[in-house]
């Protein structure tokens, strides 16, 4: 399990190591560069975050930036808190939470407040996945395109 020293901050060390790499993403979006170069190094970032994952995680990280990059290409790859993820407008729309991160049993699929997903009063916006078969894939292929508008 993730450490969960609290103690001074009230935050474990992977909830502070994910708060750095987000103000480290923060701080390389500042250092100039628009458009094209920008959204090519965010992508960068992201192929980056997904090849530094192992087993599980990597394969699922591997399998929906396929599955996003084909249903929703206008979605641009870069890193949230660390995190391979998607986004429309410089807003994240879905990204992928390894288990690895905190130390869980399972990966999380998670839509932000921009996915398109609003289905009455209720709906979910996070997925545990433990595995990218068949039939989670056709799921995940519907709700990115749902997701992304």
């Amino acid at each position: 399990m993730a450490s969960n020293d609290t103690e001074e901050s009230g935050f474990t060390d992977a909830e502070r190591a994910a708060m750095k790499q987000r103000a480290a993403e923060l701080r390389a979006q500042g250092k100039g560069g628009t458009g094209s170069a920008k959204k090519k190094r965010e992508a960068e970032a992201c192929v980056e975050a997904i090849a530094a994952l192992e087993g599980a995680d990597r394969q699922i990280a591997e399998r929906l930036h396929a599955i996003v990059t084909e249903e929703a290409p206008h979605l641009d790859p870069k890193t949230w808190y660390g995190f391979p993820s998607y986004a429309r407008d410089g807003k994240v729309v879905v990204f992928y939470q390894p288990a690895s991160k905190f130390d869980t049993r399972y990966g999380s699929i998670g839509f932000n407040e921009d996915a398109l997903l609003d289905d009455g009063v209720f709906w979910p916006t996070s997925f545990a996945v433990l595995e990218i078969d068949e039939a989670v894939e056709k799921k995940l292929r519907a709700l990115v395109t749902t997701a992304a508008g």
